[in-house]
Formats: C-alpha cells, structure tokens, sequence
C-alpha cells in the first residue's frame, strides 16, 4: 500500500492532535516494512504551521517519503480548497490518505481515513472559539458524509459520533486507543526550586474544557482548610479564552501556590510527571485523555473526573471526581493526603498504562488500513 499521512500539526508547538500522528507515524514506519508513507506537512485549509517544512516529524527512512514542504500558505490554500477532488498524483497517488487535523478533503481514487479526536466543540460550544467551533464542525460533517473509514480515539468518542451522524455505517469506524510516548530511562530535566514529591501537577493546553478555573478554586479551598504548603504546577501551552488566567490566579489570591511553566519540552515533562505528588486532571471533557495516561506510565498517582472517556483509560487504578463539583475535588485531593493510598495509585496507574501502547495503536491502524481497501469507496451514503 501507499499510505498517506497528515503530519501537520506535529511542529514544535504541538498539542493533542500532534502528539497522536507524530508518535502514530514514528511506529508505523518502524514496525511496517511492507507499505510506504507518504508524509504530507501541509494538509487541509484549516491548519498552517509556517515551518511545516522544517520543525513537523522529520522521519529518514526508506519507506518514508515527504511531499508538500515547499508549498507556501497561498499554495496550500488553492491546492486543499478547490472545490474538485484533490491532485492525488502530486500526493504520490497514495492508495489510502489519513487525516488528522479536523480536515476532511475530497478524493476521487484514494481511500479516505479520518480520526476523530472528540466531538467537544458541538457538546460544549461555550468551551471553544467560533472559528475553532467552524473549523472542527466542517470536518467532522464532510467525514461523516465522505470519510471511508472513522478511526476514533476512544468508544466515547465513536459512540457520540454515531449519535450525532446516525447514518454513518458502524462497519466504516474503529476505536484505537492511543500510547504513552514516555517510558523509565528516558531523559529527564528538573525544574528549578521544585522539590521532588513536593507539589501537585496538571498539564494541558489552556483552554476552558480543562476546567483550571474550578480546579483553581478547589485548590484553594483545600489549602486554606488543610494547610498544605505544596504548590499547583500548571505546564501548558497557551490555547483559547484563557487570557486572563493570571489575574485570575491573582484575584482568588494564589499568586504564591501556582507555579505556571508554559508549554514544555519532553524531558521536563518527564521529571514533572515522576517526580509530582499526584497528577490533576479534573477535565470537563476529553476525547481519550493522553496526559492522564503519559502520567500513570510513568507511575503518578492521578485524579481525574468521571466523564466522557477519562475511565476508559484509568479504569480502577485512578480518584475520580465530578469536574463540576468545587466540594469533590476538595475531597479528592484530601484523599490524596494519604501517603499510602497515594502509594497504592502510583502502582496502580502504572499496572493500568502497560494495557496501552503505540506499538499496538499501530497494529491496529494498519489492520484498519487493509480493511478499508476491501471495502467499497464511499462515494454516498445511499451506496453504502
């Protein structure tokens, strides 16, 4: 097979959507010797990284191909927009492209793949920018309308697609679920004037659906009432409706608990992870949930809420909370006091992360790959 692949949104700024196809792609191209890659750095009209030639995954291997890095925005624009089916002989006429920044073209040969990350920005409109909103939606209705195969990152997220496109043939989706990129050995760079064992962590993109607001507040409760002197480490990059979280902070008066880190680099990362009290992670809503399993792999005690596909991934091994209950997360992080129960859920967690692995994401993409072929193009619903 040729197999094309969105790397896009792997550059070095990435998030959610490019930690998936970054490490996605590295374990395809290492463990499948029998197909070709070709990898596009410019995809869709929805998505532009002005170095996308330079800083998305650079991969040198015989059975990789990258195509479309001298395209310039206005280039990649016409090439994605027209309202034809796309050039797939300047994609090196692949036999199946996959998608994985919201994007949704039209191809008349090549099978389309197209994974779903979650379908938030229709459940919780308010949590997202319209322009995000416009972005996703288009995608998301164009895949259920011409995608050949749905690849979805938990059963939340497949089962809340069908509900909102019931229509689209069960037969044409699969849930695979996603791994942690971090592992014991790798390296490690610590944070200055942070004490191993001696703070609370939470990280994730600075957007309103990670629910920080209430997080913070919670926080806040439990140190006035429990005299806790660790701080709250917050690592992230900056998202959307957001940009006032530091007066915020300043107003609820936790200038002296928060430590925030911005967007960091893997190793730091890595040592947050180990080295943190316990893991924060009271998200409203979430497609799968990669920073709560990177966590337990690496043996965090975790707090996470119990919605939408946070307890596929943590199963028994993690506290749950409702997310939109100030009063339970106070609790929870009480709990969390208990140096043996916190014992107990760093065992745990890791126990429970050994069940998720890229190595296995990409035996299941490749299973979904070979499928698709044999099924028809979807050209229509009515064909179906």
């Amino acid at each position: 097979m040729r197999i094309g692949f969105d790397i896009s949104q792997t550059g070095k700024a990435k998030a959610g959507c490019g930690y998936f196809a970054d490490s996605l792609i590295k374990h395809l191209v290492s463990c499948d010797k029998n197909n070709e890659y070709l990898l596009y750095s410019a995809f869709g009209n929805t998505f532009w990284d002005t170095e996308h030639g330079t800083s998305t995954c650079r991969l040198h291997k015989s059975n990789c191909t990258h195509l479309l890095d001298h395209l310039s925005h206005h280039e990649s624009l016409a090439f994605w927009s027209t309202s034809a089916a796309i050039d797939e002989e300047k994609l090196g006429n692949p036999d199946i492209v996959h998608g994985n920044n919201f994007s949704c073209p039209r191809f008349t040969s090549a099978r389309f793949v197209y994974t779903l990350y979650d379908l938030s920005f229709l459940d919780h409109p308010e949590y997202t920018s319209e322009e995000n909103r416009w972005n996703c939606f288009n995608g998301v209705f164009n895949a259920a309308m011409q995608a050949d195969l749905i690849i979805a990152i938990s059963e939340y997220s497949r089962q809340r697609f069908l509900e909102i496109f019931p229509h689209f043939p069960i037969e044409r989706t699969r849930v695979v679920y996603l791994g942690s990129r971090f592992q014991d050995g790798d390296e490690e760079k610590p944070v200055a004037d942070l004490e191993p064992d001696n703070f609370w962590l939470s990280v994730g993109t600075l957007e309103p659906r990670k629910n920080l607001r209430r997080t913070l507040l919670a926080y806040k409760k439990y140190i006035d009432i429990y005299n806790d002197p660790k701080p709250l480490v917050l690592a992230g990059g900056q998202g959307w409706l957001e940009d006032d979280l530091e007066s915020f902070i300043v107003n609820i008066g936790l200038t002296k608990h928060i430590r925030r880190l911005g967007y960091v680099d893997d190793d730091t990362l890595n040592w947050l992870y180990k080295n943190c009290w316990a893991f924060i992670y009271p998200s409203i809503y979430e497609g799968f949930g990669l920073p709560v399993l990177e966590a337990m792999s690496l043996g965090a005690a975790v707090l996470t809420s119990n919605t939408t596909s946070l307890p596929e991934v943590g199963k028994d091994a993690v506290l749950y909370v409702d997310p939109t209950s100030e009063a339970d997360i106070v609790r929870e992080l009480a709990k969390l006091n208990d140096g043996k129960l916190r014992d107990i859920l760093k065992m745990s967690s890791q126990e429970q992360a050994k069940k998720f692995s890229w190595s296995g994401t990409a035996n299941q993409v490749i299973q979904a790959y070979i499928d698709v072929l044999e099924l028809p193009k979807k050209t229509s619903r009515k064909r179906d």
